[in-house]
């Protein structure tokens, strides 16, 4: 990632983010706000309001191939075939839950490796989604932050993610009818705040109506982070009411500097502070993920603790039974003991919720289809 685009400037001997030079994808109408389509269709020698029937195609009807555009002139449609180029490649797809839950593996233009995941409900449709390949926060248990960071996804990289599984589920491809997204969270391969442009500029092609977006409600959309502070009042700034959920996985300084290393920079208080500003300015719920690892941090003096922390704020526990990856010493919490953290919450009058487990069976972590390609 560019030093621009991190947010805040590091103290000496703290670690950078740094992704390496590469070269970046073709460009793609997705890319682009809606006057630069405009701008881009005119390069290309035709009428600017082409653009609208373009990203109509592209947005409502899922298409992105010119030559099944019937309504642009004929003589054009191969131009405008430079706005589409082909960014995701599958590898390979995964099912469980009886075909709603598919995970696929994708290959982006330069070889890069991401994953992102469709999960139909009973009342909703939600499509986990990777903003990096790979991921530079280095936390111990997650298998892609053991990965690394390869670089930056761009913003028709990552909504193409959501468009592919649009499409899957119009076309009647999952289990209960065809339906739509209705919701997406960015809780895939990556650190979205580390790639803040590329990710905003997604959201904001994804909540925009029609033509200009797919017209998904913002409040459906959630955005994680592990808590780069500068950029969360960034994105409180934005004027997207979309839930931030913050991945906290320990409430005190000691355990949580060794699990999201990038608390060694920001501490919990002031992450938690970042926190309940963006939910004062937003007037959205902050979602904390805690990720139960057995023996680490699922101790009920810690659920006390986090319970004091966050009690009396707008907010949401959501805890996540982990999802060990081969090999690693990391794994999830005994049932019991999971049980008495949720009670320790409850008892501080926290909202809580333990994560539906969907995908264990596909190597549902992040990152592990990845790594084992």
């Amino acid at each position: 990632m560019s030093t621009a685009s991190q947010p805040g400037t590091p103290a000496p001997g703290q670690l950078t983010f740094v992704a390496p030079r590469r070269a970046k994808p073709a460009r793609h109408l997705a890319d682009l706000t809606m006057a630069e389509r405009r701008a881009a269709v005119a390069e290309l020698g035709e009428k600017p309001f082409r653009a609208d029937q373009l990203s109509r195609h592209y947005f409502e009807r899922l298409t992105a191939d010119p030559s099944l555009m019937t309504d642009l002139p004929a003589a054009a449609r191969d131009r405008f075939a430079a706005l589409f180029p082909t960014l995701l490649t599958p590898v390979r797809e995964l099912t469980t839950d009886g075909g709603t839950t598919r995970k696929t593996l994708w290959r982006l233009f330069d070889g890069a490796l991401v994953e992102s995941v469709l999960m139909r409900y009973p009342d909703r449709a939600t499509m986990c989604v990777s903003s990096q390949a790979g991921c530079g926060m280095n936390c111990p248990f997650c298998a892609t932050g053991q990965a690394g960071l390869t670089r930056n996804m761009s913003t028709a990289e990552i909504v193409e993610q959501v468009v592919a599984g649009a499409r899957t589920l119009a076309a009647g491809e999952v289990p209960g009818g065809p339906g739509r997204v209705s919701n997406v969270v960015f809780m895939g391969m990556g650190e979205p705040l580390a790639n803040y442009r590329a990710v905003v500029g997604a959201v904001r092609r994804l909540v925009e109506p029609a033509p200009g977006g797919l017209g998904i409600s913002a409040r459906g959309v959630t955005v994680s982070t592990v808590g780069l502070v500068p950029a969360i009042g960034k994105l409180a700034d934005e004027g997207l009411p979309v839930t931030l959920a913050l991945s906290l996985h320990a409430p005190d300084d000691e355990l949580r500097d060794t699990l999201v290393p990038i608390n060694t920079r920001w501490k919990v208080a002031e992450v938690l502070d970042a926190a309940w500003d963006y939910a004062a300015r937003t007037k959205r719920r902050v979602s904390i993920e805690y990720a139960l690892i057995k023996d680490v941090n699922d101790q009920e003096w810690r659920a006390d603790l986090l319970g004091k922390l966050v009690r009396n704020k707008l907010v949401h526990v959501n805890l996540i039974p982990l999802n060990p990856t081969p090999g690693s010493k990391w794994t999830a919490s005994r049932p019991e003991d999971e049980r008495a953290f949720v009670r320790r919450l409850q008892f501080h009058g926290v909202p809580v919720t333990v994560r539906d487990t969907r995908g264990r069976e596909i190597d549902g972590a992040c990152g592990q289809l990845a790594a084992a390609e």
